[in-house]
């Protein structure tokens, strides 16, 4: 067998090539046009590609990121990744927030509804205050969370931030734009979140979903070897601590300040809910909203706290343990109408195809028609309501005050149906007939549907007498 023997390796001038390339404005075809046809250089165009990439004419080489020794105590890292989970079968968002100690590849794993520098300092202070220790850098992405304003290397952490991370020893370092590999430990960390943790395991909402991941990660990774070196966190924590920062005893927990007024039944609005304030005081109050707990003050005297209510919770009353409850609602508390809706739909199944057809979407409107319409139901007949619903619905007539017509027009008599007059033939030859049929079309203004008469929600309750009655 002949074995064939490889010529050698193309060799081009990098001047000419260089020059080449700029005349052509980079464009490879045609300098491989001009290197065959003028230069008489006979290239394969793999080839002159080749030899582009290796001269960075057509790419410049990928710039590597900052590489760090592996050393104790050197650094941490924190991320956020966004995930889809199932809370209580229903597919929920949430954002996962993951702090990671580079040597002893310790873990901290806490997943949030929403992320916001707020719930960024909270996690800080439950991991840090649970280890007891802090690297005395922490690498996280260009995230504004953090930064300030620049990226990378001259990024700017923000006051707010730096003045946190000072009570703990430790400051805030952005890595390089595109060198996420910078905190590879941390990205890691996620797969094995996406491939160990989250996987056969079910949760029964945010609460539940967050003492496993605190079980997951303190506990059973605590033990488990990572990487090819077999390193045991909890051992290799053990030979880091030294090297760490140690915690300040007794740093209080963030908190966000904000002023509610006590309306005149001594409730507060925050976030949906509603909040009772002891006393007879009213006027402004000081609320310090916590991770986990809410504390009221007026002026510098503490009032009363209460839990943060769990994910969901909206329009709701809450009241101090070991007091009585307050008489009254909150004043601008939201009545939704379930109730109002089920009980009218349970009537009649003409009910139903009614308010599919003529419910409002959402918003006010809504709740006031179905308000209305229940109370209507109770000041008449069923059979004489189901007749005047089903009469709106034949002519597509949505509001209350026009239903109650129809039940004025109905209310005594059997039969509502239009009266067929009996006509002569040959009426359209009428002289009559014909001059009406080229006049102006009547003004009809005054058979218009007539405004509502601006009562309120509550007038029409039950046992309120009908705008027809005797």
């Amino acid at each position: 067998m002949v074995r064939e023997i490889r010529s050698d390796k193309v060799a081009l001038d990098p001047e000419l090539l260089l020059r080449l390339y700029r005349e052509c404005e980079g464009r490879m075809q045609r300098v491989h046009e001009k290197l065959l046809e003028e230069e008489g250089l006979p290239v394969r165009y793999s080839t002159l590609t080749r030899i582009c990439r290796e001269q960075e004419l057509s790419a410049p080489a990928a710039a590597r990121c900052d590489r760090r020794p592996d050393e104790p105590g050197a650094e941490m890292q924190h991320d956020t990744s966004p995930y889809r989970v199932l809370l209580g079968g229903v597919l929920t968002p949430v954002v996962a927030s993951l702090l990671y100690l580079r040597y002893s590849k310790r873990r901290y794993l806490r997943f949030y509804l929403k992320f916001n520098r707020f719930n960024m300092k909270c996690f800080f202070h439950e991991a840090l205050s649970y280890w007891g220790y802090a690297a005395p850098e922490c690498i996280i992405d260009n995230t504004n969370l953090g930064r300030h304003s620049g990226a990378g290397r001259h990024a700017v952490i923000a006051p707010e931030m730096v003045a946190f991370s000072g009570q703990y020893g430790f400051r805030f370092r952005c890595h390089e734009i595109g060198h996420a590999n910078r905190k590879a430990g941390e990205e890691r960390s996620f797969y094995t979140v996406e491939t160990n943790f989250l996987p056969g395991r079910t949760f029964l909402d945010l609460a539940d979903l967050n003492r496993q991941a605190l079980q997951w990660a303190t506990e059973r990774m605590e033990q488990r070897p990572q990487t090819k070196a077999r390193i045991i966190p909890a051992e290799a924590f053990l030979a880091e601590r030294p090297s760490l920062v140690v915690i300040p005893p007794g740093l209080p927990a963030p908190y966000l300040p904000c002023t509610r007024l006590v309306d005149q039944y001594g409730y507060i609005a925050f976030d949906a809910n509603y909040y009772w304030i002891p006393g007879e005081k009213r006027g402004e109050v000081n609320l310090l909203e916590y991770a986990d707990q809410l504390k009221i003050y007026r002026g510098r005297e503490f009032i009363t706290e209460y839990p943060v209510p769990g994910a969901g919770v909206r329009n709701e009353r809450f009241s101090p343990e070991g007091t009585p409850g307050p008489r009254h609602q909150p004043k601008n508390r939201k009545r939704p109408a379930g109730e109002e809706e089920r009980l009218l739909r349970e009537l009649d199944p003409l009910i139903c195809h009614y308010l599919d057809q003529a419910l409002p979407s959402a918003g006010v409107k809504r709740h006031h028609f179905l308000r209305r319409l229940l109370s209507l139901s109770r000041r008449m007949t069923r059979e004489l309501f189901l007749q005047s619903v089903e009469r709106a619905q034949k002519f597509g007539v949505t509001e209350v005050n026009s239903i109650e017509r129809i039940a004025q027009l109905l209310l005594g008599k059997t039969d509502v149906s239009l009266v067929e007059m009996d006509l002569e033939d040959g009426y359209r030859e009428r002289t009559s007939y014909r001059e009406g049929e080229v006049t102006d079309l009547p003004d009809l203004k005054g058979y218009e549907q007539e405004e509502f008469d601006g009562r309120e929600d509550g007038d029409d309750a039950e046992g309120a007498a009908p705008a027809w009655a005797p």
